[in-house]
């Protein structure tokens, strides 16, 4: 076992590791890993804004701000997130 391409068992196949797969496998579980801590992050965010004392149950004035703080939060995130795209994508066309 040489590193990237050797020959290895998997479930019995005795075929070579395909980089291609392991690159998109690689790909989903980072965008898993960033959606989670984003949800992370907006949940920790909206709680600390929205809930005063926590109890048992939400009231309706707390139902509404973490609704509105969640959309607001996904809604500056995705700007952002396709401005630093869009810039990256111009970066990349200038080398």
């Amino acid at each position: 076992m040489d590193g990237f391409g050797s020959d290895f068992s998997a479930g019995g196949s005795g075929g070579k590791v395909d980089t291609g797969t392991i690159m998109e496998q690689v790909k989903v579980q980072i965008a898993v890993a960033n959606a989670q801590e984003l949800l992370q992050r907006m949940t920790d965010k909206c709680f600390k804004k929205c809930i005063g004392k926590p109890g048992s149950s939400l009231d309706n004035s707390e139902q509404k701000c973490i609704a509105m703080c969640m959309d607001r939060y996904m809604d500056s995130w995705n700007t952002v997130s396709k401005t630093y795209n869009s810039r990256l994508q111009k970066e990349r066309a200038r080398m």
